[in-house]
């Protein structure tokens, strides 16, 4: 049976070790098993830039997770892997490490002939005014060129600064700010013509019926991996949230 498997915010680092170790037998006991793995964004608590692979001072968690997933491309499992708000920054040096394949955000899959539009979820906030600034001009050739031509360390500081700043943001914006905007959902179904949508970001999982100019469509949220994490499975049976 043809099986898709989609995971997202898993935010992995050297500071949550119950999180790594669950990827790494995710990838063992489950991803093994099915025919593609798509990981919609923030795979990565945050990218400094690929060279971070080649850091000999480095977290070895980069090249490990890169290894896993080699090993699932070498055995036959397609990977596809969406930049998150996190780490829009991975680049060729990581596609090539790791034998997985670069994901459009937002793309359409054809999955058993119909059309499922994939998105990290971040484009879906647009009430976070701040957020979506900054994520227009951190997105941008310019930005990212003259980020990456810094010293290793001290993209590692800036971006610490950052996330501490986006924290102390985050505080002070009602809980509805950060999550999606019922317009942009329904804009999104439109402009890709779709019945189902699958995003991660906003961490809570859900499936969400919505009505789009008459037609049932159905929304489909990933969980994190804050907590025990989960992923969605596609298959002939249909669409099901799993939490491990």
């Amino acid at each position: 049976m043809k099986q898709a498997l989609f995971i997202s915010d898993l935010h992995l680092c050297g500071q949550r070790p119950d999180a790594n170790q669950q990827f790494f037998r995710f990838l063992a006991d489950v991803a093994s098993r099915a025919q593609t793995l798509y990981v919609l964004g923030d795979l990565f608590e945050y990218w400094a830039g690929d060279d971070k692979l080649n850091d000999p001072a480095g977290d070895p968690l980069a090249a490990a997770v890169a290894q896993g997933f080699r090993s699932l491309v070498d055995a036959g499992v397609a990977v596809h892997v969406m930049h998150g708000n996190r780490d829009f920054l991975l680049g060729k040096g990581f596609l090539a490490a790791s034998g997985a394949r670069f994901l459009d955000d937002p793309s359409v899959i054809d999955f058993a002939g119909k059309p499922v539009a994939l998105l990290h979820g971040d484009t879906l906030c647009t009430d976070d005014h701040d957020y979506q600034t900054w994520r227009l001009s951190a997105r941008s050739a310019l930005w990212q060129r003259e980020f990456l031509a810094k010293p290793l360390a001290e993209r590692h500081a800036s971006i610490g600064l950052l996330r501490e700043k986006s924290k102390q943001l985050s505080a002070t914006k009602p809980a509805q700010i950060m999550d999606v905007n019922a317009d942009a959902v329904r804009d999104a179904f439109r402009r890709h013509g779709v019945r189902c949508l699958i995003h991660g970001h906003t961490h809570r999982p859900a499936r969400h019926d919505v009505e789009v100019d008459g037609v049932l469509c159905e929304r489909w949220v990933l969980p994190d991996w804050y907590g025990c994490g989960g992923y969605l499975a596609l298959d002939d049976v249909g669409p099901r949230l799993v939490s491990f």
